[in-house]
């Protein structure tokens, strides 16, 4: 089968940063030369000028045994003191570390040294229940401080969290903490969500219990946030409350050095059938990948900016860029317990206003949902504090890159659209903004020190122009070093492909325009193949968006008896669109307009208007059950589901 996937979509709006914007930058063109010139001397230049080294390294990178790569492997640090205790040191003890806000509009201001103290204090109770260098604590909690105290806590000691992002079921929590296994876990007796108070200590409870295969065995402690005020079971052998334990522990704890692959955390790939798949990363390279783009690619002045990324803890987006790389960098951030819509649909710009967010990181999905709800919301609210927006998590459609560009960012904030994965640890595509001129929809080029390329089946560079198969081509620091306790599956899972060339393949189809800069087309699970024309997802996708009446779309290719594969698609309608407008006929038009955008080979077969679509928590969309609707089949497992009832009522819209 020929991995070319035709390019149906075309860009040509450029968005260079602004005079002022370039003036106070510290992106540096020198950069994508120094590091193409030295790549692994670049990356020991910001290894040593971003954290502190108790050991200095003497190798840079260790490529002996490929696919297992060792990044400043005779170096020793302490991830934890990299966050916290250096920035004290240094005289930043009073700058704000996290200006957290919880969904009922309760909210927390923690300093560096607040935070610092609140994490030795953690660090002790974890080592007096036996947690020590290696071991592996599950995380399983709200977006509240006290996620990223126990983070840091866990990295402290040497030892090795596992976070579960807090809506997943008490199955799921199972397995990872089998799979992990666990000597303690952290949680809540509940968090706030949409108004209400979500359990998860039951959860936990259940987890921990007869699954069918008898009780967990690996777990001796469960440590307790008070913050739902729900009702709760109780062990008293195995059960502590975080406030007994926590403000009654010592507020000294010498951060011991560990080696830079001492590994530092697992983290379990969302979606996945079968055995959860433990995305293992270590402690040097990933701290070093994630501070340097935390820096550099949202241009930050720690003094000066407030900082936010909507991400939770539970995904790597909230690992990266709420936990590691603002607190090595000494950022000062905003951190929101609830969902963007409680109490009500302004809440993020209300945020913004209240606290002068100058960086905004979130992700497409919750962009196209606030164009779905009217740009009357934000304009409510004063934004005027945003000097640069982020997106993060699946390809962003040129017009929702538009919308946020212009309603949230005033038509002046440069946006950054990040690629990378779990997988990668931390930022690998993406425009620096005081130096590239933007372009709607494409994550563009390389970050200095990265190396990318687009290829066929075989291997060979497709070229400018063309789209193929998206790989990474030379080591990167925050790499993962395996998937926990399955050497095999790593390298039959990322290697196997390419293994020939060396190249890691990420399993996204991308396409290189003339100008060489990288457009994601989106998993190549996705692409359809409609009368021997492999189409991507993605630009239909995004053809769709770009209809006055459209806030969201998604595509998928079922059977089809002509044409092997026909596009079938879901799209949910602009409430200001539907306020002026009957929806009669409108599926026969967003046919017709696809047709007339991108040519007859893309124009769906049926059109389907729902509702909603079918997200995991982390906002991406699940095409697979799409196709089952479409194919007429049962919906098959929905139990990563943000909302498990999402389907039952597209499946009836459908009928």
């Amino acid at each position: 089968m020929s991995s070319q996937i035709d390019h149906l979509l075309d860009e040509s709006r450029q968005f260079p940063p602004s005079e002022e914007f370039v003036a106070q930058t510290i992106d540096d063109p020198a950069m994508y030369e120094r590091a193409k010139n030295d790549r692994e001397g670049f990356w020991a230049e910001q290894a040593r000028e971003l954290l502190h080294w108790n050991t200095p390294f003497t190798q840079v990178l260790d490529w002996s045994n490929p696919p297992f790569a060792k990044w400043f492997d005779d170096g020793e640090l302490n991830v934890a003191y990299n966050c916290l205790d250096r920035h004290v040191e240094a005289g930043l003890g009073d700058r704000v570390a996290i200006l957290w806000e919880g969904e009922p509009g309760d909210e927390r201001r923690i300093t560096y040294a607040e935070l610092t103290q609140e994490v030795k204090r953690t660090a002790n109770v974890l080592s007096g229940l036996g947690v020590g260098h290696g071991d592996r604590v599950a995380i399983y909690l709200p977006m509240i401080p006290e996620a990223v105290v126990s983070m840091l806590a866990v990295a402290r000691l040497g030892a090795i969290h596992s976070v579960v992002f807090g809506g997943f079921s008490a199955d799921s929590l199972r397995s990872r903490i089998d799979d992990a296994g666990a000597k303690v876990v952290i949680t809540a007796d509940g968090g706030y969500r949409k108004g209400r108070v979500s359990a998860l200590k039951p959860a936990v409870d259940q987890a921990l219990g007869d699954r069918g295969d008898g009780e967990q065995q690996t777990v001796e402690h469960v440590l307790v946030v008070k913050r739902g005020g729900n009702d709760v079971d109780w062990n008293d052998e195995r059960d502590i409350w975080w406030h007994d334990a926590v403000p009654a522990a010592s507020a000294e704890h010498e951060a011991q050095a560990f080696p830079a692959e001492n590994p530092l955390f697992i983290l379990y790939t969302s979606g996945t059938t079968g055995k959860p798949k433990g995305i293992l990363h270590t402690s040097g390279g990933y701290l070093t990948q994630a501070a340097y783009t935390h820096k550099y690619v949202f241009d930050l002045h720690p003094e000066t900016d407030v900082f936010w990324c909507t991400a939770d803890i539970g995904w790597v987006t909230g690992h990266s860029y709420v936990t590691y790389g603002p607190l090595a960098n000494g950022a000062t951030q905003v951190m929101y317990e609830g969902t963007p819509d409680a109490p009500h649909p302004g809440r993020w710009w209300e945020l913004i206003e209240k606290y002068g967010v100058t960086i905004f990181y979130t992700a497409p999905t919750a962009i196209r949902s606030f164009m779905k709800l009217g740009r009357q919301i934000p304009q409510k609210f004063d934004l005027s504090s945003l000097r640069l927006l982020g997106s993060v998590g699946e390809p962003i459609n040129p017009e929702a890159w538009m919308w946020y560009r212009q309603v949230i960012g005033a038509d002046r904030t440069p946006i950054v659209d990040t690629w990378w994965q779990t997988e990668t640890g931390a930022i690998m595509v993406s425009a620096l903004p005081g130096i590239t001129a933007a372009k709607p929809g494409s994550a563009q080029v390389p970050l200095p020190g990265v190396a990318i390329d687009v290829v066929d089946d075989t291997g060979v560079e497709v070229g400018n122009g063309n789209g193929g198969l998206l790989v990474i081509t030379e080591p990167w620091p925050s790499m993962l070093r395996g998937i926990w306790g399955d050497p095999e599956r790593f390298t039959e899972t990322y290697w196997e492909k390419f293994q020939e060339q060396g190249y890691y393949f990420a399993g996204d189809g991308a396409r290189l325009d003339d100008d060489g800069d990288l457009w994601l087309l989106g998993r190549v699970d996705d692409v359809m193949n409609v009368s021997g024309h492999r189409l991507s997802t993605t630009e239909i996708e995004s053809s769709l968006v770009a209809h006055e009446a459209t806030a969201e779309a998604a595509v998928v290719g079922a059977s089809d008896e002509t044409t092997g594969q026909a596009v079938v698609a879901f799209v949910i309608i602009k409430q200001s669109y539907l306020d002026e407008h009957a929806p009669e006929g409108l599926a026969a038009q967003l046919r017709s307009w696809v047709g007339e955008q991108i040519g007859p080979i893309a124009r769906p077969r049926d059109v389907y208007i729902v509702g909603e679509l079918p997200k995991t928590r982390s906002g991406k969309i699940m095409r697979r059950l799409l196709r089952d609707v479409a194919e007429g089949r049962e919906v098959g497992d929905t139990t990563t589901l943000a909302d498990t009832a999402v389907m039952s009522i597209i499946s009836a819209q459908v009928k």
